[in-house]
């Protein structure tokens, strides 16, 4: 038998302890116990509580909202949304923990006739009202399948409607240091992996700075498993302070009517990349999830002007040439 051990902290607690999470027997056959779906499950819950905590103490009014909801079939979820807050105008930190027959459309896109499956995942979106702090996205998530295959995912990426340079330097030195400290292949991997993925083909033009994206990270021996969960937890960890870094930085500054406007432009934007190319909202909205859930994403308002072109020499016009594939920001 093999076994990974993975050092937890429980929260409220300085005791650090190993809990042994059985991967593999000796036939190097994936065991799907239920008690490494719970761990899983369990930790990313602890993750979805702290970075409620911490966007409630900077934002210093908004309060998130909790709903629970079960998913016909198995499972089930919390999303915890957040609405008119002092800076954040809507901002959605959900959990998941689904399981039961795979659905049809699973079993196309994975090439596999496993017959159940689980999934468990944070994701996470916040549109703030002031349009000089950014939007940010975060998703990390665990699939598993009953024929043995097993994955990791997710990322953070971040779309600023003006873009100060030395906070896009900030926002991928942070995703870089977190990658650097599990795998230095990493991040130059899954940077130019988010430029290609958060890239809106019909406007020629990425939907924000990008960030670090990487899916289906499968593990084929229990030191990878265990090195590929460490990242992810790393990943939902980041979240909290670098983002609320963000929003201190810029919730003090003063917006008029024109910075409102462009940010309702650049919000269109997102919204044409999620309901278009966003493959977990597709998979979502055709696997029956919570459409409430899948479509948090969406900001409260936006505007579509059409042939739209900002003005050379604004603020707007010097953000729009930051929206492009490859720029090294580290």
């Amino acid at each position: 038998m093999s076994l990974v051990l993975i050092q937890i902290i429980l929260p409220n607690s300085r005791k650090r302890f190993f809990q042994q999470i059985h991967i593999y027997h000796s036939e190097n056959q994936m065991l799907t116990m239920s008690e490494r779906r719970e761990f899983i499950a369990g930790r990313l819950r602890e993750i979805q509580s702290s970075i409620i905590r911490q966007l409630e103490n900077e934002d210093g009014l908004g309060k998130f909202g909790s709903e629970s909801w079960d998913r016909p079939g198995g499972g089930g979820g919390t999303t915890r949304l957040l609405t008119n807050g002092a800076v954040i105008e809507k901002g959605g930190v959900n959990f998941s923990a689904v399981f039961g027959a795979t659905p049809a459309p699973i079993q196309k896109v994975f090439q596999t006739g496993a017959d159940s499956f689980f999934a468990t995942g944070v994701s996470i979106v916040i549109h703030p009202s002031n349009p000089f702090v950014p939007i940010i996205h975060m998703n990390i998530r665990y699939f598993e399948l009953s024929d043995g295959q097993s994955w990791f995912g997710g990322g953070i990426d971040l779309t600023p409607c003006y873009v100060f340079e030395e906070d896009a330097r900030f926002f991928h030195e942070a995703m870089k240091r977190v990658c650097d400290e599990v795998d230095p292949t990493y991040y130059p991997q899954f940077k130019e992996n988010a430029d290609h993925y958060f890239f809106i083909p019909h406007r020629n033009e990425t939907r924000g700075i990008g960030g670090i994206f990487y899916d289906r990270m499968a593990a084929t021996e229990p030191n990878e498993f265990e090195k590929l969960w460490r990242f992810t937890q790393a990943v939902g960890e980041a979240f909290g302070p670098v983002y609320t870094s963000l929003m201190n930085r810029r919730k003090g500054m003063a917006w008029e009517d024109v910075q409102k406007q462009w940010q309702l432009h650049r919000r269109s934007r997102y919204v044409e990349f999620n309901l278009v190319y966003d493959a977990g909202t597709k998979f979502g909205l055709e696997t029956n999830g919570r459409t409430e859930s899948i479509l948090m994403s969406m900001p409260p308002l936006a505007r579509w002007e059409s042939n739209y072109i900002p003005t050379s020499g604004t603020q707007e016009y010097g953000s729009q040439q930051f929206f492009q594939k490859g720029i090294a920001w580290t």
